[in-house]
């Protein structure tokens, strides 16, 4: 069967090559002249299972009040007239119950500790490299009350059998020595040590090599116009370079999902939420991460990749734009500094932006639409590195006609009741 896929992010070409390992012609569209250089390009690095969690819970409404008034604050929304913004916005307000948040957290938890596995086997069997490393999450609390607020996520987290460790001072120094220069600056840490690091972009473009190898296609530089269907099934795809068809097709393009599905009568509730990032070369490794260290006040994560240091944080509202806010810069800047004074230079940091596909619940929309031979793979917010192998496998499965390995229970559009119009 011939299956196109929309989409050279990691979530299209993990899913490329597991549909050409499971004997499929595979070939992959994207108007980028290479695989990964969107929303892959520069994440903050993370492969967190643990961390999994949807950014809709209680107290989060009161809390964002509170993060819009910070200098150096983890949301900033720009208002301007977008109805699909203030559908979002109204539906995630809906998910900010705990019963809502247990529900989402458990559905994300559950994809993203088996992705972690299938990256695993992914990483025996192929090889591949990516500046990884397997040495946990620590995320970091600095008031007492952040600390003592820990309860509801690690009762999930014992529910669902994932290790994890409740850290005072000195344990969270144990794992990130360098964070001993700066030990009055924070009260403990919730580690997580099944959590591993990586360049997401380093992965995506040596899998997509792999991928090639097995034969997929890749036809990068290839503007995508729009679906076409005979409203029974999607029948080819517009292109720049002409129609195409194929036998299966899977949209993975990330926030520009429901642009394109729009006009087919379907709506998902995925919306841009734009993050930012700097790298910054390490000039002192001891006095850098050993891994990836979360920042629970500002948001932020700081992470290990090989000689650079990755921090990557901000929720921004302000639709498609890809434009680099200064004062976004400062607060990366601000929590590096304030964290590992000495591990690099922030004056030669590459500054970059990304649009992280979201969903109000926080949880990613995988399977089949309404409409035939169209699948989908969209929604993973600020978890696409994380779940990227495990929604490969799901969709190599789906396609190939096989039940996947993991319940979809919550995971498809199904869940949405008012996606087809």
């Amino acid at each position: 069967m011939h299956v196109m896929v929309l989409g050279s992010g990691v979530i299209g070409v993990a899913a490329a090559y597991q549909l050409a390992r499971a004997g499929h012609e595979v070939s992959v569209l994207d108007r980028q002249p290479a695989a990964g250089m969107e929303t892959s390009y520069a994440n903050a690095g993370e492969v967190s299972p643990g961390y999994s969690a949807p950014w809709a819970g209680p107290g989060v409404p009161l809390k964002a009040i509170k993060w819009l008034l910070m200098t150096h604050r983890p949301l900033v929304i720009r208002p301007h007239l977008d109805v699909q913004m203030i559908r979002w916005c109204l539906s995630m307000l809906r998910n900010c119950t705990a019963a809502r948040y247990e529900r989402n957290k458990a559905r994300m938890v559950r994809l993203a500790e088996y992705s972690r596995d299938c990256l695993r086997e992914l990483r025996e069997e192929t090889g591949i490299r990516y500046d990884e490393r397997m040495q946990g999450t620590l995320q970091l609390f600095r008031t007492p009350k952040q600390l003592d607020g820990t309860a509801a996520d690690i009762a999930i987290l014992h529910r669902y059998g994932v290790a994890h460790e409740l850290l005072d001072v000195a344990g969270c120094i144990r794992h990130e020595p360098a964070l001993a220069q700066v030990k009055d600056k924070f009260v403990g840490g919730l580690r997580l040590p099944g959590d591993e690091t990586g360049d997401c972009f380093q992965f995506t473009q040596r899998l997509a090599a792999l991928a090639a190898q097995r034969g997929v296609q890749f036809r990068q530089g290839t503007t995508i116009r729009g679906l076409l269907d005979d409203g029974a099934q999607v029948t080819g795809i517009v292109t720049d370079a002409g129609t195409l068809k194929a036998d299966a097709y899977l949209l993975a393009l990330g926030s520009h999902s429901p642009l394109l599905l729009r006009p087919l009568g379907i709506r998902i509730p995925v919306y841009p939420v734009k993050g930012y990032s700097i790298t910054v070369p390490i000039t002192d490794a001891s006095g850098a991460p050993e891994s990836t260290v979360m920042d629970e006040t500002h948001k932020v994560a700081v992470t290990r990749l090989g000689n650079r240091i990755r921090v990557g944080g901000t929720a921004e509202l302000a639709g498609y734009t890809l434009h680099l806010h200064e004062a976004r810069r400062r607060t990366l800047g601000h929590v590096v500094t304030d964290l590992f004074p000495h591990g690099g230079d922030v004056s030669r940091a590459e500054f970059w932006c990304g649009l992280r596909p979201m969903t109000p619940d926080g949880t990613p929309i995988l399977g089949a639409t309404r409409l035939k031979r169209l699948y989908l793979a969209t929604g993973h917010g600020t978890l696409g590195w994380t779940m990227a192998a495990g929604t490969a496998c799901v969709m190599a499965d789906l396609i190939s006609g096989r039940e996947p390995e993991i319940d979809l229970a919550g995971l498809t559009i199904e869940r949405y009741p008012n996606a087809y119009c």
